[in-house]
């Protein structure tokens, strides 16, 4: 199905959504853990989701509606569309159709309204111009928007549903912390800096390069073979964005290091994806430690983490492969 943009007309977020309203969480304390809801952000990445928390009636915003971040720097302009209830912040706006969304629909929606982001920024929010906010979409011969259209060309699109055999609630559920071991970076890593490259010297190729991006997987941009650069063995290597955003990631390909990113080496190279993929997602956890102003660069050697460990005091990276393999979609890996 082929989309003909000149056909379609302008239509003010008044005519599109029967109501708008903002997240219902000022702050995070309000919050209590939990594994029942999501509490969303102004966040782009993972559909918004920051965390899972217990279940609020006081808080909880209704699913099946798009969510506009309005507020947040590296978010704003964005939009998610969200299936089920969760808890949201007030940095968002939450805008609801009862009778014509639906997640197909819904999806529709949010991608045509994370065009606007380009207008925004952190010093000129979302929320104080969204009465004005004006998008394009498919129109009936009456003029109305054309929600049947919308609807299938989402379902036009080629994909194949993943699937896994594993079942929510088997496996590796219970994580004992308590009695996991204090690990320095620099212990289980080698740590190499990224330097500067001049992308008009570089020919395009297959090589990812990551960078100090927090989103597309680390990766800025990708080139063909560097002499005289170190090439990460992605079977035992991460990377990790540590100044401005800092996030860690495995990559899926052999990859080189840019500006403002680290490679991390593992010292021991048996070590599988499943037990780095769980290593990440444990220094994923500091990242609240770092702002813009408190950059991780000078710091990550001596950053400490928890992880498993065996009776002898060693590092059980088995523990981490199997729980890893043992999560939905784990047997995809």
């Amino acid at each position: 199905m082929t989309l003909n943009i000149n056909e379609w007309g302008v239509f003010p977020l008044s005519a599109v959504f029967s109501e708008i309203e903002a997240g219902k969480v000022s702050q995070a304390y309000q919050l209590e853990e939990g594994h029942d809801i999501p509490y969303v952000g102004a966040k782009k990445d993972n559909n918004g989701v920051m965390a899972w928390c217990a279940y609020n009636s006081e808080l909880v915003s209704r699913g099946n509606c798009v969510v506009l971040i309005c507020d947040g720097q590296g978010s704003v302009g964005f939009a998610n569309y969200m299936e089920s209830d969760f808890l949201g912040t007030v940095n968002l706006m939450l805008c609801y159709n009862r009778n014509h969304m639906n997640k197909y629909v819904g999806l529709f929606l949010a991608t045509i309204l994370s065009q606007e982001r380009i207008k925004y920024s952190f010093g000129r929010k979302w929320k104080t111009h969204l009465k004005d906010t004006t998008i394009k979409l498919p129109q009936t011969p009456a003029g109305t928007p054309d929600w049947d259209l919308m609807e299938e060309y989402i379902k036009s699109l080629n994909y194949k549903p993943l699937t896994t055999a594993n079942r929510v609630g088997c496996g590796w559920r219970t994580l004992s912390v308590a009695k996991w071991k204090e690990c320095k970076i620099s212990d289980l890593f080698n740590i190499y800096t990224g330097g500067d490259l001049i992308l008009s010297e570089i020919d395009d190729g297959d090589y990812p390069i990551a960078s100090n991006s927090s989103s597309n997987n680390n990766i800025a941009f990708y080139s063909s073979f560097i002499p005289n650069r170190k090439l990460f063995d992605h079977t035992c290597s991460i990377s990790i964005a540590d100044r401005g955003a800092f996030k860690a990631f495995v990559q899926p390909k052999d990859f080189y290091i840019g500006t403002r990113a680290k490679g991390l080496e593992c010292k021991d190279k048996d070590v599988s994806t499943a037990s780095l993929l769980f290593i990440v997602t444990v220094i994923n956890q500091q990242s609240f430690k770092f702002s813009y102003g408190y950059n991780c660069c000078a710091h990550l050697n001596d950053m400490v983490i928890k992880l498993p460990i065996k009776s002898d005091g060693s590092i059980d990276y088995s523990f981490m492969e199997s729980y890893i393999k043992s999560l939905p979609y784990g047997d995809r890996i």
